[in-house]
């Protein structure tokens, strides 16, 4: 973990040569991302752009599906230690923050884990995924570029034709910042009462028909508990081309994770001990993790109907991390390096009938090795457990086609067909040692297909809309791969989901803004290992749900952004479970998939007055209480937080601001589960107050 003083020392300079880099490019107005205190606020779904839904701008009224973007200000004003509390922000999504920058999803879905936590949400960049189709990882948001992003979007339930496999439950896109036409930026810095520093800062300009910027941010926390710490590092540089009918914009990506892990504390309420929730049980656990990613948008016009798009890009990960969790305490060693295109060609065939087709392909090459350095412990042989290589291709065709039916009615049908093939090589002994089953060498193929279905009416200051969507995802790598001996080498059969959504989003007045959606959806071969170890390749869930959203600009100064989501994830299966000592973990049909809330819920009051250079926030932010075990024994309460923020500009280029999380000091949960007959939690925060300062041009 490196010092303070180092941090402190790299951040300066960064800083410095950011920032004389910025104003060495000319004098302007100065103006922080995000700027909002002075102006009136709005709201407005009509007229928002999303880009996430067809890999290109499109108006979110004119979109049938259901998508949440957070802009540029937003982030801004958030300043989020961790993805999650971004997140939050958007209707029926729940991120359970770990230990450090580790983390689990939930898009209309339980938090999963495992292969299903890395495999049913797509993590992307601009665009492009972070990671290779079946080499997903749960912890995926930390090696995206969050803390300089322009935009994040988020898209709920399978996205159809432009995503395909890992999309099962949603997809998460990070948009870099735009490049600006003029010399353009900032850098900043904060600190908080827990000694976690941050710094991040983006410059960009253009000059003639090229654009460049260049993004970096750093953290330094020591964490809250006991041997905790984590250091981070990211840049992003950008160059783009625009001479009208070409444009290209590329991107470099780099992301380096150094962090002392801490485990769940165990035992009743644990999280609500004032001493236990500062403990780490696993003060050995440790994960370090680099990537980098390059890509490149091209976009040609060959005329006003019809144009071309192609992106590729390049992709490398490695991961090294202790097993903490198993009695192994075991090192694993991962990473993958890709190579890749996203095609596809836009036409507006007549004055009715738009088309969009086209083909992703992509080649890995993935490892991963597991090794115990440890003696003997039960049954985890001390040497070598895993040491394995796949090779992996992924061809993807798609079409989508929209028909407007008449000047209100719009139909749009697409179907994608994913193709991936694996080659997996072991480099040790076949067969079983101990615990551990290594499977021989060998392919697997696996072949799905994703169609969607949609109808979009225009009713006036709004739009309704319903779909039909399927997704679809093969099993990753390590669930074909990585057994233990009470599991099956067959290979499991692709995970579907059919989703029926229907909802309406418009502005009800100039100053009131709402979405509404219902959904249905059915998930079939949910694959996941039981309490038992053993493989469960048949598994059937069944996830039902409304969600809501609502902007309303109360005044000319003050804005309400309301959002909530009931849903119940219920188990449409039964499963026994043969050990007693994991017997709460017995599956019954129609109980409560565990981890999953049956309602979500936040609530922002935003405050920009005309003649003060402030911009005020106050969040509140529900999680309701949730089953920890599949049999329903167990529950966690849920919990309520409040934040405050508050952004001051004294002087034109400087801005001060703060933020108060946790406002009432509450012992909460970040996450909750029972395992090996106990309840365990990754305790939240306590009450933090973070400052800090930045210089804008």
């Amino acid at each position: 973990m490196a010092s303070r003083n180092a941090f402190r020392l790299l951040l300066g300079i960064g800083c410095g040569f950011l920032h004389a880099a910025i104003l060495a490019s000319g004098n302007i107005a100065y103006a922080q991302p995000g700027e909002a205190a002075g102006s009136e606020v709005s709201a407005a779904l009509v007229s928002e752009i999303v880009v996430t839904a067809e890999r290109r701008r499109t108006r979110l009224v004119e979109t049938p599906a259901s998508i949440s973007r957070l802009g540029a200000e937003e982030i801004a004003r958030v300043g989020a230690d961790h993805p999650s509390e971004l997140l939050a922000r958007a209707p029926g999504v729940l991120i359970h923050r770990g230990s450090g920058q580790e983390h689990l999803t939930s898009i209309r879905s339980p938090i999963l884990t495992g292969g299903a936590g890395a495999g049913s949400f797509l993590f992307l960049q601009n665009g492009v995924p972070l990671r290779s189709a079946g080499f997903a990882n749960v912890n995926g948001l930390f090696e995206a570029q969050t803390e300089v992003a322009g935009a994040v979007e988020v898209v709920r339930g399978p996205s159809g034709a432009f995503y395909g496999a890992n999309a099962i439950h949603g997809v998460i896109n990070v948009i870099s910042a735009e490049i600006a036409q003029t010399p353009t930026g900032y850098v900043q810095v904060s600190g908080d009462t827990i000694e976690r520093f941050k710094g991040a800062g983006f410059g960009s300009t253009t000059i003639g028909d090229h654009g460049f910027a260049v993004g970096f941010s750093i953290l330094d926390d020591p964490g809250f508990r006991a041997t905790s710490g984590v250091d981070q590092q990211k840049v992003s540089l950008q160059h783009s081309f625009d001479s009208g009918s070409i444009r290209i914009r590329s991107f470099l990506d780099f992301a380096n994770l150094n962090q002392e892990t801490a485990g769940f504390v165990t035992g009743d309420d644990a999280f609500l001990d004032p001493v236990l929730r500062r403990s780490n049980p696993n003060p050995e656990a440790f994960r370090d993790a680099k990537s980098v990613r390059l890509s490149s948008n091209i976009e040609v016009d060959l005329n006003e109907a019809t144009t071309i798009s192609v992106t590729p890009y390049a992709r490398w990960t490695d991961m090294d991390f202790l097993l903490h969790f198993l009695p192994s305490k075991a090192l694993e060693q991962n990473g993958h390096w890709s190579v890749g295109a996203q095609s596809a060609v836009y036409s507006q065939v007549t004055e009715r009938i738009s088309l969009s087709a086209g083909v992703d392909g992509e080649y890995t090459e993935g490892f991963l090795s597991e090794f115990q350095e440890i003696e003997t412990v039960f049954s985890f042989t001390q040497g070598l457990h895993y040491d394995y290589d796949v090779s992996a291709i992924n061809v993807s065709p798609f079409v989508q086609a929209r028909f407007a039916i008449t000047d209100r009615l719009d139909v749009v049908t697409a179907i994608r067909l994913d193709w991936t093939s694996y080659d997996y090589r072991n480099n040790t002994d076949d067969g079983v040692v101990r615990r551990f089953l290594r499977p021989g060498d060998r392919m697997d193929q696996f072949t799905t297909v994703s169609p969607k279905l949609s109808a979009l009416y225009d009713v006036g200051g709004g739009a309704a809309f319903i779909s039909y969507a399927r997704g679809a995802r093969p099993p990753q790598t390590t669930d074909l791969y990585r057994l233990q001996i009470n599991q099956t080498i067959d290979p499991a059969s692709p995970e579907t989901i059919d989703s029926i959504e229907g909802g309406w989003r418009g502005d009800l007045t100039s100053r009131i803004s709402f979405e509404a959606v219902g959904y249905f959806m059915d998930k079939r071969n949910f694959f996941f290992r039981d309490a038992d170890g053993f493989n469960v390749n048949n598994g059937r869930t069944r996830h039902i749900g409304v969600e809501a959203n609502a902007i309303a600009a109360l005044t000319e100064s003050v804005q309400l952004v309301l959002n909530a989501a009931y849903s119940r994830q219920t188990y449409r299966f039964n499963r026994e479970i043969d050990s007693t000592q994991n017997a709460f973990e017995a599956i019954a049909f129609g109980d409560d998939v565990d981890s999953a809330p049956r309602w979500l819920a936040g609530g922002r009051a935003l405050w920009t007055p005309d003649r003060l250079p402030i911009v005020g926030e106050a969040e509140w932010v529900y999680v309701g209480p949730y089953f920890l075990d599949a049999s329903n024994t167990r529950q966690y309460d849920g919990h309520n937080l409040l934040h405050l923020r508050i952004n001051w500009t004294p002087v034109e280029r400087v801005t001060l601001f703060a933020s108060l999380r946790n406002v009432l000091d509450k012992f909460y949960a970040e996450r909750a589960d029972f395992a090996f007959g106990t309840e365990r939690y990754f305790p939240g925060e306590e009450r933090t107050l973070t400052v800090g300062l930045r210089l804008n041009n």
